[in-house]
């Protein structure tokens, strides 16, 4: 992740607990992830999995991209979250009030896999594999997705996603949300 998109999140982050008249403490509880960690990326100085970003949503109640959106520097074409090898995520389109719903690209490298914790009640993911082969995990087991397959789900418990192949996998993501979300 680059420093501007380090920024970024942090800036987010510390605008989300203020908007919410929270402290790190009680972003802690709500998100599952250490006040110091927190810290730091309100700082800048950390760089958060995809699976932690995750996670500070969820608990925020607010949409992964409300976190890549206010990147300043014109020099970035495009939102690129990269905090760990393996996985690229790419906004290609902002969470969208009206639909309640953003559109994310991620490329999965060979043999990487990424697993997500629950997100809240009522979100849905849908996945439109793009190029290469993958698997998604639900309901406890994997199941095999190609180019040009798609599928949806209740995001609201344990999954993941895996490249099976030597090439790198590429799939969209679209994330609708409920109307108990904040934005």
């Amino acid at each position: 992740m680059t420093k501007n998109i380090n920024n970024a999140v942090g800036i987010q982050l510390k605008l989300a607990r203020s908007d919410n008249g929270w402290s790190l403490d009680t972003a802690c509880e709500h998100t599952g992830v250490s006040k110091a960690m927190l810290g730091q990326i309100e700082r800048g100085e950390s760089s958060p999995t995809v699976a932690r970003l995750w996670k500070i949503a969820s608990g925020f109640h607010l949409p992964l991209t409300y976190f890549l959106g206010t990147i300043e520097d014109d020099s970035l074409t495009e939102n690129v979250l990269n905090t760990e090898q393996g996985i690229s995520v790419t906004t290609l389109f902002a969470f969208d009030k009206t639909t309640k719903s953003e559109v994310l690209s991620l490329i999965l490298a060979p043999s990487h896999q990424q697993m997500s914790p629950p997100h809240n009640a009522g979100v849905i993911e849908h996945i439109l594999v793009i190029e290469g082969e993958m698997e998604y995990f639900l309901e406890q087991q994997w199941h095999p997705l190609t180019a040009g397959e798609v599928v949806k789900f209740a995001a609201n418990t344990k999954h993941g996603y895996r490249n099976v192949s030597a090439k790198p996998a590429k799939f969209h993501n679209i994330i609708c949300y409920t109307d108990e979300e904040k934005f």
